[in-house]
């Protein structure tokens, strides 16, 4: 039996609460969510409250893509040009999650860390509903395409232990040395998607471990200045 494809559209403020429901059972299923937020009495609010952080600003600065019927999105940032500080996020972080902040602002302060070099687009975020794994292979085909054509790579992180079993692996998505998040998280895995037959560096920064003394939101955490690759 075959399946029709789903139909991918750019997302607008309208599918904001369907699409934070499938972003933050994404989050909820991954390693991350219990470094992010320990209290599990808690957890799955916090989480909600990230996705429609995450969903607003990528509303507001990059591309939300999802299919027809919201069981899969994705959200992309350009980054022909150097991205603005994660430092910029400090104040949405504290207003939407109050005292869980601290540790998403240490996340993405290290994701700004060791951002490529090389111009590409980033996959921010991507997700979908149980069993649907084949609608966001769609939604990320067609950008793919696109990328492809323009002689653009890619960009996104994963988290776990097998990065090479990831939806994004199967989608051309080679792993590259982790972040390693600190006290006691897991690895946060740099995955690179070249254009196909490029052989330039892909101007990765080299792996760092997340301190935990570097957890501010007053003051931006600076991590050590990483080796030349």
């Amino acid at each position: 039996m075959t399946f029709p494809e789903p139909v991918i559209r750019r997302a607008d403020t309208e599918d904001i609460d369907a699409l934070s429901e499938v972003v933050a059972d994404a989050l909820m299923a991954q390693p991350t969510a219990a470094w992010l937020v320990p209290d599990v009495a808690v957890r799955a609010g916090v989480l909600h409250r990230y996705a429609r952080l995450v969903l607003t600003r990528g509303l507001d600065e990059g591309r939300v893509d999802t299919t027809h019927d919201h069981s899969a999105i994705a959200v992309w940032y350009s980054r022909l040009e150097p991205p603005v500080s994660a430092a910029m996020w400090a104040y949405d972080l504290q207003r939407f999650l109050g005292p869980h902040a601290s540790r998403f602002a240490l996340l993405h302060a290290y994701v700004d860390a060791v951002v490529p070099h090389t111009p590409h687009h980033y996959l921010a975020h991507f997700a979908a509903r149980r069993g649907q794994s084949g609608a966001v292979r769609a939604v990320l085909a067609g950008r793919h395409r696109r990328l492809d054509a323009e002689g653009l790579p890619a960009y996104a992180e994963v988290s776990g232990a097998r990065p090479r079993e990831s939806v994004v692996a199967r989608l051309g998505y080679e792993p590259r040395s982790p972040v390693l998040l600190e006290p006691g998280g897991p690895a946060l895995w740099r995955m690179w998607r070249p254009v196909p037959d490029d052989r330039r560096p892909d101007g990765l920064p080299c792996r760092l471990r997340a301190q935990r003394s570097a957890m501010p939101l007053r003051r931006r955490a600076v991590p050590a200045s990483p080796r030349s690759p």
